[in-house]
């Protein structure tokens, strides 16, 4: 018989095992900081000053709820490898969007700060094209996604004794909506807005800071030989020789079956060609 998994809990055990349960309260927000394209956008046309240290501190203060992000996978089926025996594979890492919910002070800043952030996102018709939003011919016009997402959202959970932490580094992140804020006549409460944030992906207790997707590789070769040097923590571009084997794998040989490419002319040129045809014999007339 095999052993069983049941067995008896003592004392010392409990209080070890249910004793150090994370608590939901201990967490924080943090933007450091915004592109400057959008703080600049936010000051002069919402009119909030000091946007960066604003935004370094108060406003993950502010923060009333939040939530840690999940993923999952989407999956394709497969019931041709076994018998009657479906199988799942995993193609795609799905993320949800995130709702955060921030205490709006009396200057109203919080709620001016994402209102101004996501104007920016559909203020390309007044930077390109100069319209003015009080025209009666304005239109939309979104900026680029390099211009308003950013990697400076992180999302931090703690405990009371600052023992442990676990962190949250979101990549390309930005609001896609302000839930609408409602106030009403009758007994005062603190008033609050609800964010909603999509985001590429996100990376926990990231090591090192975030680097833009540049290099000065030009082959797979150049990618595959900085692996190493990527997954030990060094980001450095260094330059392979012009000899640098290319591995097999990453470019296979074409099929034989197929005709070699032809060369492009530098220029076109017409050709006449004149063409004998020899008749057989038989078919030849004697003079």
């Amino acid at each position: 018989m095999a052993n069983s998994l049941v067995k008896r809990i003592t004392s010392p055990e409990v209080k070890d095992i249910f004793g150090n349960l994370s608590k939901s309260n201990h967490y924080l927000v943090s933007f450091s900081t915004l592109k400057k394209t959008i703080t600049e956008h936010i000051k002069y046309k919402f009119g909030i000053e000091n946007v960066e240290e604003f935004l370094s501190r108060k406003s993950g203060l502010l923060c009333s709820d939040a939530s840690l992000p999940t993923s999952a996978f989407a999956k394709f089926t497969v019931n041709d490898n076994f018998l009657g025996i479906p199988q799942e594979f995993a193609h795609t890492r799905l993320y949800t969007d995130l709702d955060f919910t921030f205490y709006v002070d009396k200057d109203y800043k919080n709620l001016r700060l994402f209102e101004g952030w996501m104007d920016y996102i559909s203020s390309g018709s007044e930077y390109y094209d100069r319209v003015n939003e009080l025209q009666d011919n304005y239109y939309r016009r979104m900026m680029y996604p390099d211009d308003y997402k950013v990697q400076t959202m992180n999302i931090i959970k703690f405990e009371k004794d600052y023992s442990n932490q676990l962190e949250y580094q979101f990549i390309n992140a930005f609001p896609v909506s302000v839930i609408s804020v409602p106030v009403s006549y009758g007994p005062a409460e603190i008033l609050k807005v609800t964010v909603t944030f999509n985001y590429d992906r996100y990376i926990i207790n990231p090591k090192g800071n975030y680097r833009p997707g540049k290099t000065k590789f030009k082959s797979i070769a150049g990618s595959a030989a900085r692996l190493e040097d990527v997954r030990g923590g060094s980001y450095q571009v260094r330059e392979l020789p012009s000899s640098y084997p290319i591995p097999p794998s990453l470019f296979p040989p074409p099929p034989v079956n197929l005709p070699p490419l032809p060369l492009s002319p530098v220029r076109q040129t017409t050709t006449t060609t004149t063409t004998t045809t020899q008749l057989p014999v038989s078919d030849q007339i004697s003079p």
